[in-house]
């Protein structure tokens, strides 16, 4: 992460806002918190700007909706914290649906859902994804995640290292102070089609488990706001229906990321 990004970051935290599209401005203002550190799903560019996959798909509920919304951008480690103190209505971050989690928040249904996967420096030694194939080597994730959950369940025999943020365990990475990596497999692909992502490749998608990672990324909301639980819900229908939601899944992905 480059310098002037981490501090455009920190300042925006809390504060920054962002209009959602055409939504009608005399509509209900629900206020979205997001992480803006997760390419391709959310990012905040360095002219302060949301994008990625998650901001649009809010936009287009939030139109669905005919409400009014803000965006505000959220260390991913205080993400629940934050949403339970009130600073903000749903998050919109990639965030998977576990058991885990469902204790603290309520959960739409799913807007996504991919898998995770492990990523090596191209001259590796390692050639397996495996508990064994890592054995006595370095894995980087980002903490607070179902990949670093994963990361601990079943590569038992590597040291995980746990990053703030995905652009420290990619520097890592690419510099060699970490072996491997481990996250979502659309993230990690997208990377490896950079520049930045040049020095590394794809050791292996793995197998999602059910109780680790979830059955898909939903929006969060509190406990117990089942009305705007039902507004997500229906409008994530909707622009499932009416080809707004294909729009926005082609202009990221060439395959449905919804999943099975």
């Amino acid at each position: 992460m480059r310098i002037s990004r981490r501090l455009a970051m920190a300042a925006s935290a809390a504060v920054f806002a962002l209009m959602a599209g055409t939504a009608m401005a005399d509509g209900e203002k629900i206020v979205i918190g997001t992480e803006g550190a997760y390419p391709p799903f959310n990012n905040l560019e360095a002219d302060g700007t949301l994008t990625g996959f998650d901001v649009d798909i809010a936009k287009a509920l939030c139109v669905e909706m005919k409400a009014e919304c803000t965006f505000v951008t959220q260390d991913w480690d205080g993400i629940i914290p934050a949403l339970l103190a009130k600073k903000f209505d749903a998050i919109v971050a990639s965030m998977s649906i576990t058991p885990e989690r469902l204790e603290k928040v309520d959960f739409t249904d799913k807007y996504y859902n991919t898998g995770p996967a492990i990523v090596v420096p191209k001259d590796s030694p390692i050639t397996e994804a495996t508990e064994a194939g890592l054995a006595g080597k370095s894995l980087g994730a980002q903490s607070s995640t179902t990949h670093s959950n994963y990361a601990e369940a079943f590569f038992k025999e590597s040291e995980l290292k746990l990053y703030p943020t995905p652009d420290e365990y990619k520097l890592d990475v690419a510099n060699g102070r970490v072996d491997a990596v481990i996250d979502d497999v659309v993230v990690l692909s997208s990377w490896l089609k950079t520049a930045d992502g040049a020095c590394c490749k794809l050791l292996k998608a793995l197998n999602p488990d059910p109780e680790i990672n979830g059955i898909g990324a939903g929006i969060a909301v509190r406990k117990g706001d089942a009305e705007l639980k039902g507004k997500f819900d229906a409008a994530i229908k909707a622009i499932r229906a009416n080809g707004k939601y294909k729009e926005i899944n082609d202009k990221y992905f060439d395959f449905d990321v919804y999943g099975g």
